[in-house]
């Protein structure tokens, strides 16, 4: 009877323990996680409440101090934050699984057999698609507009270069948008052949063309932005930055996640088209958890595959080729100085020495007197020795690794030999700037983050090639590719408070991997797979 006491005040000190404890809705043991947190880099455990990161910490210490709702036992997985992609074209993705896919094709036969097939099962009024190179193929030229016009008489056809910088169209096509031997436009090419239109367009001119191409219906459009998500989602990505939209999309993307029915971060940048700048200066930087509307895309210029990228001296494989600008210089600064006096980003494409050289130099002189503005150079892709000496932690490179590795086999044709050695220099870039941001240019690219990441610090494509890694000067460690897929890129959206590290009060954005991406072999990255994509502390895959 005397020991009926000394039990009474164990209880009574057992419940009182566990009242203390704070209730949250998730406590995540046994894991393996990378944090991206310099403060605290390796855990084991975290707890989430009401959406966010409540604590990281050891097993023992969190099992002691909180009262969960629901455990989940990662038995020794990897788990780093929700992954960033920050330079995409999210709404183009899910659209484009709506038109014929052209990727991997190796010969223009090869294009022309799945375009048939794709209208014999869909038999729609418009043909489009995306996703051919022409620099994969034996012929390594653009082909002309004849077999498809053979093939197609009454329908018109339109698809898209991988890079989206150069279309072949048929006749028909060309009749509806009005085309002719005698149409002039800036900032691009009509392709012509001996007098005659061959069917290709290079940048600006093909904006004739998508104006006569059928808009997508708003259930079309909805279907886009779903599918678009499951794919990023299965790929543990949880926030996109969708390089050029419309204020249309913009809205429609608001209104379904606001309704619930699009769960996926969005960090959108408003195309530049003089009436979207116009309505955004005005309406202001639009932010939400979901959705942050605070940068303008421009292009300066083209891509290189389809050389439209500007060079300062001609292409190595093109005489008196120098591409061309899609933007004026003038027009150019003009916006620029508009834009520094906004509180909007101006996040601008830029791919040959020339069209960098244009842009960083603006950028550097519209910015001079101003701090922590952040703006963007899209791609950076060939720089020329004397503009990295005036990068600066003004300028954020938002680079994408698998150019480098897709690009290898000809880039070298195109520049020569010195240019070369300034092109995909994502090392120098990030040695000159402190911090790169990494992303796909998907649809261009495989949405893969694994592939980014392993172009990034190996410098060879799927194959293993080559053998010793592409200008491997310029490869990036496991831990600068994994900050420059989350907290960098999080930092070049303004989002780092909130999101791109497993830490106290930020968004409870994690990925569970099948295996440890930061000490797997290297030739091993791609083949990582995710095993659980979690949105907010919600499971979303």
């Amino acid at each position: 009877m005397k020991k009926f006491p000394l039990l009474f005040i164990i209880a009574l000190s057992v419940v009182s323990c566990q009242q203390h404890k704070e209730k949250v809705d998730l406590l995540v043991l046994n894991a393996n996680v990378y944090t991206v947190d310099d403060a605290y880099p390796k855990a084991e455990a975290f707890v989430i409440k009401d959406g966010k990161f409540l604590d990281v910490g050891s097993n023992d210490e969190l099992l002691n101090g909180y009262d969960a709702g629901d455990t989940l036992d990662a038995k020794g997985k990897t788990i780093v934050p929700g992954l960033i992609d920050a330079h995409c074209h999210f709404y183009g993705l899910g659209l484009q699984q709506q038109k014929v896919d052209l990727v991997g094709t190796k010969s223009y036969k090869e294009v022309l057999d799945r375009i048939v097939g794709f209208q014999k099962e869909k038999n729609v009024p418009f043909i489009t698609g995306r996703g051919w190179d022409q620099n994969d193929w034996e012929v390594k030229e653009f082909p002309t507009k004849e077999k498809l016009d053979s093939l197609f008489p009454d329908t018109p056809v339109a698809i898209t270069r991988v890079d989206g910088h150069a279309m072949i169209v048929n006749q028909k096509a060309l009749d509806l948008a009005k085309i002719t031997i005698d149409t002039k436009i800036e900032g691009g090419e009509i392709v012509q052949k001996e007098g005659k239109l061959t069917g290709v367009l290079i940048d600006n001119p093909m904006g004739l063309i998508r104006s006569v191409i059928p808009q997508p219906t708003i259930k079309e459009q909805i279907q886009a932005l779903k599918d678009a998500e499951a794919i990023n989602f299965s790929y543990g990505l949880t926030t996109v930055d969708d390089a050029g939209l419309s204020p249309e999309v913009i809205a429609l993307i608001d209104s379904l996640q606001k309704n619930d029915e699009l769960k996926i971060r969005m960090y959108t940048m408003v195309s530049n088209v003089p009436e979207y700048v116009d309505y955004y200066l005005e309406k202001g930087v639009y932010k939400t958890d979901k959705l942050n509307v605070s940068s303008f895309k421009v292009y300066a210029d083209g891509a290189l595959g389809s050389r439209g990228a500007t060079l300062k001296e001609p292409y190595s494989d093109k005489e008196n080729h120098h591409g061309a600008m899609v933007i004026g210089n003038a027009d150019f600064k003009t916006l620029a100085k508009r834009l520094a006096g906004s509180p909007f980003q101006m996040n601008t494409h830029a791919i040959g020495d020339s069209a960098n050289a244009v842009v960083m130099k603006t950028y550097y002189e519209v910015l001079q007197n101003k701090s922590d503005r952040r703006w963007r150079v899209e791609h950076a892709q060939v720089v020329a020795p004397e503009e990295f000496d005036i990068l600066n932690d003004n300028l954020v490179m938002s680079v994408q690794p698998t150019h480098a590795t897709s690009d290898m086999y000809w880039a070298d044709e195109r520049l020569g030999e010195d240019r070369i050695k300034g092109a995909y220099a994502y090392k120098k870039l990030l040695e000159k700037t402190g911090k790169v941001a990494l992303g796909t240019d998907y649809p261009v690219e495989h949405v893969s983050p694994f592939y980014t990441f392993y172009a990034a610090v190996a410098r060879k494509d799927l194959k293993q090639y080559p053998e010793g890694g592409f200008q491997k000067e310029n490869a990036l460690t496991r831990e600068e590719t994994l900050k420059g897929m989350t907290i960098w890129a999080a930092y070049s959206n303004f989002e780092e408070l909130e999101k791109g590290s497993i830490t106290v009060g930020k968004f409870a954005d994690f990925v569970i991997l099948e295996d440890n991406i930061m000490e797997v072999e290297e030739d091993q990255i791609p083949k990582i797979k995710v095993k659980t994509t979690y949105l907010a502390g919600e499971k979303v895959y």
